[in-house]
């Protein structure tokens, strides 16, 4: 039986969350979509950096990797390419709609931006809608930015009579009880008969191969892809720990070589430094601290832990760290402190009091690697049938479970 086809999208200008969001969900969707459909699954992962295919692709997908844009002051601009900007978007459309065209998913998931850069995958999407039995999904992190800078944003990606044209989804990779973008005042009320919350991205992600490189008790600080982290991270390093503890700063492999070696050189005795981990779950799991930014993946990460973590989040940009920090801290699951008043002396405070102790984060709903699948079951049947497949099953009926993803889902190298 021909597998299903499924395209996941993410634009990706600053660092690596993007894509690491949809490679959590492709190994999701290749391990339990063959329980709930009756039928395997090849995809595509299109994304905006160069560094996305250093990540393991699960087994029957493959990368598409456009030409790069980054972030400016006057706004996206080409990162590698010496070409005015609205060439490189038209360049990009193009190679969208080709994809798209050539070969035919069933399943599209676009991450947060729903029409891409500059509305670069508007007509790709159109195309595909009206050629075939494709379902589109707009998938979204729990948390998008102040509501006031949501709504902007939207409104620059065409409005929500748009998003609700081109999308038969909206999924919100979060829990409602801890921050909920509609009652926040995110997400356009319009929008809100499309969305379906899915928990967040976390349990079931597999702690690694590898084995824990640091012995004895430790710390563990991460500071996402890095490009934005050298400050946490050198305050981090500067923070004196109980004796016997040992410090591991991951910094990230877009930490600026010259933020890298500065890192390095100021780092006392007994802390480790490095670019990036490929088991990066395995060592959150065995610290006996953790200090980080406030960037979803690796927060998602931390919640599929019982350590304790303090959350220093970005305060430029977007205020969408800030208010996850903040939003987790009031549930209970975490601590948070903003950089502009936090010290080694501070820092130190905190790993003396919270270092080995446990945080139950059992009550936030953290399937949503289990249940994605199970919503793309349920949105693809319609597909199914005019394929002339055997109803699947119900997803509660699926053999799929936590448990069951944890040798696929996608996991930090970061």
């Amino acid at each position: 039986m021909e597998r299903l086809r499924i395209v996941l999208y993410s634009h990706d200008s600053v660092g690596l969350g993007h894509v690491r969001r949809n490679l959590a969900l492709a190994h999701a969707l290749s391990n339990q979509l063959p329980y709930l459909t009756g039928r395997d699954v090849t995809g595509l992962l299109i994304s905006g950096t160069a560094l996305a295919p250093g990540f393991d692709a699960p087994h029957g997908w493959d990368w598409v990797i456009l030409p790069g844009v980054e972030k400016s002051p006057d706004g996206y601009q080409p990162r590698s390419l010496t070409v005015p900007m609205q060439d490189l978007v038209s360049l990009r459309a193009g190679l969208l709609e080709s994809v798209l065209g050539s070969f035919l998913p069933d399943l599209v998931v676009v991450d947060r931006h729903a029409t891409g850069i500059h509305r670069e995958l508007e007509v790709a999407l159109r195309h595909a809608r009206s050629a075939g039995a494709v379902r589109t999904v707009l998938g979204l992190r729990e948390i998008l930015d102040a509501p006031a800078a949501a709504l902007a944003e939207w409104e620059r990606a065409g409005g929500a009579s748009l998003v609700t044209d081109l999308f038969d989804a909206i999924w919100v990779y979060g829990d409602p009880a801890v921050h909920d973008p509609v009652a926040a005042g995110e997400i356009p009320p319009s929008m809100q008969s499309l969305i379906r919350y899915t928990g967040y991205l976390a349990a079931g992600r597999p702690a690694g191969p590898g084995t824990v490189t640091t012995p004895g008790p430790y710390v563990l600080t991460t500071v996402g892809g890095g490009a934005d982290g050298h400050a946490l991270a050198v305050l981090a390093s500067a923070a004196e720990l109980p004796p016997g503890t040992g410090h591991l700063v991951v910094a990230g492999p877009q930490m600026p070589a010259d933020q890298l070696a500065d890192l390095r050189r100021r780092a006392p005795g007994g802390v480790r430094i490095v670019e990036r981990l490929d088991d990066m779950v395995l060592h959150l799991r065995a610290a006996g601290a953790i200090v980080s930014m406030g960037g979803y993946n690796t927060v998602c990460e931390i919640m599929s832990t019982d350590v304790p973590a303090l959350i220093v989040p970005r305060t430029h940009s977007r205020s969408e760290q800030r208010i996850r920090a903040a939003s987790l801290a009031s549930a209970g699951y975490l601590d948070y402190h903003e950089i502009g008043t936090l010290t080694p002396g501070i820092l130190s405070g905190w790993l003396t009091r919270r270092l080995g102790t446990r945080v139950d984060r059992r009550r936030a709903r953290l399937n949503g690697l289990v249940r994605v699948p199970q919503l793309a079951a349920e949105l693809l049947q319609p597909v199914l049938l005019q394929a002339g497949a055997q109803n699947p099953p119900r997803p509660a009926e699926s053999p799929a479970s936590a448990a069951g993803i944890r040798e696929g889902a996608a996991h930090a190298a970061v």
